[in-house]
C-alpha cells in the first residue's frame, strides 16, 4: 500500500464550506503516481504503458478544510493485462472517499492491451489487498 498525505487549500472548498467533490479525483490519480511509477520509472508520458478504463468514487462523508487527508492506494485485483486501483481517502482516521480505478497494461504503438508479467506482475503482487473491512 502506497500512503500520500494532501493538506487541503482554502480554493478546495466550495460555497457549502467542504472539500469540494471534483478534488478527489485529481487526488486520486497525484497518489496512483507511486503505482504509475512501477510501470514507467521517469513517468516520461513518451514511454506510458498505461490506460483508463474506468474510474469511480464513493462519497461517503464530508471532507473539511483546515485538516490533513490521508490517501491509501492500493491493487484490489489483478487479471492478465488489467488491474483495479483502490483508494481511500481518509479524514481524522475516519474512511470519508473509495475509488477504484481500472488500468489496463497497454501498447500504444499497436493499439492493444498487454499481459503484465515477470518483475512487473510481482511488484503488482506485493501491493494486492482487499478493500478496508469499514467500506
Amino acid at each position: 500500500m502506497f500512503v500520500r498525505t494532501v493538506e487541503p487549500a482554502f480554493y478546495d472548498t466550495d460555497a457549502l464550506g467542504h472539500v469540494n467533490n471534483t478534488r478527489l479525483p485529481a487526488w486520486f490519480e497525484l497518489a496512483r503516481n507511486d503505482l504509475f511509477r512501477l510501470f514507467t520509472p521517469d513517468l516520461d508520458p513518451r514511454k506510458w504503458r498505461l490506460i483508463m478504463a474506468r474510474m469511480e468514487v464513493d462519497y461517503r462523508a464530508e471532507l473539511q478544510y483546515g485538516e490533513e487527508i490521508e490517501i491509501r492506494t492500493y491493487v484490489s485485483r489483478l487479471g492478465n493485462s488489467s488491474f483495479t486501483v483502490s483508494q481511500e481517502a481518509r479524514q481524522g482516521g475516519k474512511l470519508t472517499n473509495l475509488g477504484h480505478t481500472v488500468m489496463v497494461h497497454f501498447d500504444h504503438d499497436a493499439k492493444q492491451a498487454i499481459p503484465i508479467v515477470g518483475e512487473l506482475r510481482e511488484a503488482l503482487e506485493s501491493h494486492l489487498q482487499e478493500e478496508p473491512v469499514d467500506a
